[in-house]
């Protein structure tokens, strides 16, 4: 059976909804990231760089980033086409989802989160965080974009989606206002029942409402 290794609320939660939406068979395993677990050896013995999430497949193989899990979910399941198939439509739906994480969450969200990683010094804490906020607007403001005249990323919901979602869901948990077509791709993302299913889950069932 696989493992998945999360963190309910956090970047992980693109990939819980993506296994249920596969319906695929797994076993959860909580890590506490304020309480510092992904420092303990037995899960550095699992994914070395400290980070969540983490896929254990079922040959002992461990994935350990957002993108290299969802690519591998979507290419592994062929038949529910959560990719283009292709060359040119797979590329495109790469570059979305890596700029929702890469951007969105290592730039943006990563400032405002953790701040002190940016700067040690606190009296430099806001201008971090304001700088973290345009990163959003700019980058929100590019999703919107590429979701002109669509319901999702690509011509049907896919991995990206996934990935823009819980950027989503953060921008809506800290009071960050999305853009028109963003704002309409998280509210049709909170009805496919894969997503309310994590959401309740994972104890966020009020996001629901």
């Amino acid at each position: 059976m696989m493992k998945f290794y999360m963190t309910p609320g956090s970047c992980s939660t693109g990939i819980h909804i993506l296994l249920e939406e596969l319906e695929l068979v797994f076993e959860v395993h909580l890590v506490n990231l304020l309480a510092g677990d992904q420092f303990k050896p037995e899960y550095l013995a699992i994914n070395p760089k400290a980070t969540i999430p983490t896929l254990v497949r079922d040959d002992g193989t461990a994935l350990t980033d957002f993108q290299s899990i969802a690519w591998w979910l979507a290419r592994s399941q062929p038949k529910r086409r959560l990719l283009p198939e292709d060359a040119d439509g797979e590329a495109r739906v790469l570059e979305a989802m890596n700029f929702a994480v890469g951007t969105l969450h290592g730039q943006g969200f990563a400032r405002i989160f953790t701040t002190e990683k940016f700067a040690a010094d606190p009296a430099q804490h806001e201008a971090v965080k304001a700088q973290g906020r345009e990163i959003l607007e700019r980058g929100f403001a590019v999703a919107d974009r590429l979701l002109e005249g669509r319901d999702y990323l690509a011509d049907s919901f896919g991995i990206a989606d996934c990935a823009l979602f819980y950027v989503e869901f953060w921008a809506d948990r800290t009071g960050i206002a999305l853009p028109a077509n963003c704002q309409a791709h998280y509210r049709r993302m909170l009805k496919r029942p894969a997503v309310r299913q994590v959401l309740q889950e994972e104890g966020y069932a009020a996001a629901l409402r």
